[in-house]
């Protein structure tokens, strides 16, 4: 029968696995570290509330989609929360910890990156099916964007607490990992496999998005005037699915490699040199989402900075950011071609933050 050292601390599993935390997390690096990070920290803390308080302010993003965009900043928010947890407990003290404050925190990581890439899927798959049905409104209630906000955070507290609920190495070491000293290899596999076979999905769904757009635009034009605006708007789609892909692959991906990497006991791949850059890489993700999802998006960025300058614009800046996408958002009844390219158009764009692009009226 194995023995198990849930009653060891930390520091017994990074000797085992050889991992010289205090040499790797002093002096200038751990001070840059510590620098860069606090800095996003903060950053994602005041970004993401605004993004939050601005859904709840503005009545014209009471719509299914701005409640998944704010639980996506939420998500994020959370994240800062674990990071700063992190930065507290790591480097030298990573060894002075318990097993169940190590669980917490890397519980509190997996459980803030799990709940900001499930909501990512889901509202891709929100838009998917709202453009192919080419409707502008969701279908969902407000009772099925409860149902589905809790569920996306059910699956991240679940997966953030599974190595906790059994699924570490604690009762054989033989099976350790590296980056993370009580977490089974055959877990790290899963996690990473998992997440990248999302992330693939997501890939997935975007690409028809894009295809479906240009290609009924393309049918559209002809039988519409367009203005140069909607003409141009494929390539601002292109642009945007582009920005969001672009900057998922680059934030997540590396890491995700780097615990495949672990999972499958490569010992020779130098993966301890690069563990703690490509974790603040993947917290560029819960920095840039703000940016993508929102600052795109003239009206939500209007009523930020509102906020932002404790004061109300007057009645013609309110009259020139009515005229932005956001109020397609209120129509539901016409019908025509123009409509519906518009719809479709900017109904996929809003699923993605580009909600209004900059001069397009």
């Amino acid at each position: 029968m194995n023995e198990c050292y849930y009653d060891k601390r930390m520091d017994f599993f990074y000797n085992r696995t050889k991992t010289d935390t205090a040499d790797e997390w002093t002096g200038a690096q751990l001070i840059g570290v510590l620098c860069f990070g606090t800095f996003f920290c903060l950053f994602i803390f005041i970004s993401n509330s605004l993004v939050i308080a601005a859904v709840v302010k503005n009545k014209r993003f009471h719509f299914p989609f701005y409640y998944l965009l704010a639980n996506l900043a939420a998500a994020d928010f959370f994240a800062g929360i674990a990071y700063v947890f992190l930065m507290f407990n790591t480097g030298p003290v990573s060894k002075t910890l318990t097993v169940n404050r190590w669980f917490l925190r890397q519980g509190l990581l997996d459980t803030s990156l799990t709940a900001s890439l499930v909501n990512l899927l889901v509202i891709a798959v929100e838009r998917h099916m709202s453009i192919m049905r080419m409707k502008i409104h969701s279908n969902l209630t407000k009772k099925r964007v409860t149902f589905l906000i809790i569920s996306i955070w059910a699956i991240a507290i679940f997966m953030g607490a599974v190595p906790t609920l059994g699924w570490n190495c604690l009762c054989d070491i033989t099976v350790c990992s590296s980056l993370a000293p009580i977490y089974s290899r055959s877990y790290l596999v899963f996690w990473s496999v998992l997440n990248l076979v999302v992330f693939f999905i997501m890939v997935v769904v975007y690409t028809r998005i894009y295809m479906y757009v240009q290609r009924k635009t393309n049918v559209l034009s002809s039988h519409t005037s367009g203005s140069i605006s909607r003409r141009r708007t494929p390539v601002k789609l292109m642009k945007t699915v582009m920005t969001v892909l672009g900057a998922f692959v680059v934030c997540w991906t590396p890491g995700l490699v780097v615990l495949l990497l672990d999972g499958l006991n490569c010992t020779d791949c130098g993966i301890q040199n690069v563990k703690r850059w490509f974790l603040l890489l993947a917290l560029l993700n819960s920095v840039m989402n703000p940016i993508i999802y929102s600052y795109k998006d003239d009206e939500m960025w209007a009523t930020m900075k509102r906020m932002i300058c404790c004061s109300s614009e007057d009645k013609s800046q309110e009259r020139r950011s009515s005229r932005i996408p956001s109020t397609v958002l209120c129509r539901s009844t016409d019908t025509s071609g123009h409509y519906i390219e518009d719809g479709i158009i900017q109904g996929t764009i809003c699923g993605k933050g580009d909600l209004g692009d900059k001069g397009n009226s």
